[in-house]
């Protein structure tokens, strides 16, 4: 598949999986869901093809945001809630990059949301991994912005009373080009996604469901959990129909506004009523239904929800450059220096 971005070299070699795996000890929690996305990552890279000096990672602060020592690339790890803003500077400096930010529920959501909705909007060619494991887990357990409400924390004994963020409504509000969702027991599910950011021109964002064995443990199971997934995944493939549960009997139809499951072959349904996934459709009205749904009454949405087209914040910027840089009498240093009221010192 091509890739919209050619301004970012090729490798020249086909680079495989370890030439990606750092020599940095993890120090993640044995059975920490973050170790599959970091598997996730060594496999898609080298797919992705580009040079191994062209990826650079960022992050914040947290769990998630030790990953740019663990990936033998270059990377930044910055300060709590600062990923994006580090990550649109390191992009716009230098367009070359591929730019990858990993970063958590607290970290962006929380002390970062304003850097979060900003970037999104401005649609900056970064790709965003988003841990969200509905807990603060470095810090030990306290209640997060995407913790349910009613969960029992270090931070909120008698349930937390805050309602929670959508992640994918939150990316649609914000003027979002690219959603997606995985649940982090299925490195498959993970890398196609990644390679489907890596192709997405502007800012791509994956919330990625991450299980946190210690304060939040089985937090996503009633989803994505082995005795669950049937019933309460749906796995989307662009063009083809919403359809899950066993024997993928059953789907989802639009009814006027709104979404309501049906079984197929039940009440005269048949598989043309099920709505057929379009990730690029340029309006967002289902991709934002589609990112909002959860059990019980409807299943949780994986994969691409949205993928569509717009101009980049990056791009823009370059462009703004090469207009100026074509009107201005001012080409360099030494102009400017020499422009204006000038003087000589004898």
């Amino acid at each position: 598949m091509d890739f919209v971005n050619t301004t970012i070299e090729r490798s020249d070699v086909q680079l495989t999986k370890m030439d990606f795996e750092s020599d940095q000890m993890v120090k993640w929690c044995p059975g920490c869901g973050a170790h599959a996305i970091l598997a996730a990552v060594e496999r898609v890279f080298p797919k992705i093809g580009y040079r191994k000096e062209n990826f650079c990672l960022v992050s914040g602060i947290g769990c998630s945001s030790r990953f740019p020592y663990y990936v033998n690339t270059y990377g930044i790890h910055g300060i709590h809630g600062r990923a994006a803003a580090i990550a649109t500077g390191v992009k716009v400096a230098n367009p070359r990059l591929s730019v990858w930010v990993a970063t958590g529920d607290g970290d962006s959501l929380a002390i970062g949301g304003n850097h979060f909705i900003h970037v999104i909007r401005r649609n900056v060619d970064l790709n965003i991994m988003l841990f969200n494991n509905q807990i603060y887990g470095l810090t030990k357990g306290q209640y997060s912005p995407t913790t349910p409400m009613g969960q029992v924390t270090k931070t909120s004994p008698y349930g937390t009373i805050e309602h929670p963020f959508n992640i994918g409504e939150l990316v649609m509000g914000a003027q979002g080009t690219f959603f997606a969702r995985v649940p982090d027991n299925n490195i498959n599910m993970m890398t196609e996604a990644m390679f489907e950011m890596a192709k997405h021109d502007g800012t791509s964002v994956l919330e990625i469901m991450q299980n946190c064995i210690i304060f939040a443990d089985k937090a996503h199971n009633n989803v994505i959990g082995k005795e669950n997934k049937d019933e309460n995944m749906l796995v989307l493939k662009n063009g083809e129909p919403m359809l899950f549960g066993k024997g993928n009997k059953m789907g989802l139809r639009l009814i006027g506004t709104r979404l309501e499951v049906v079984e197929v072959g039940k009440n005269g349904v048949t598989i043309d009523d099920i709505l057929v996934h379009d990730q690029y459709d340029h309006d967002p009205g289902i991709h934002l239904m589609l990112a909002k749904l959860q059990p019980p009454h409807f299943p949780m949405v994986f994969g691409v929800i949205r993928s569509v087209m717009y101009p980049t914040y990056d791009d823009l910027v370059e462009e703004q450059i090469r207009v100026a840089k074509g009107k201005e009498k001012i080409k360099n240093v030494d102009d400017l220096l020499n422009s204006g009221e000038t003087w000589e010192i004898k």
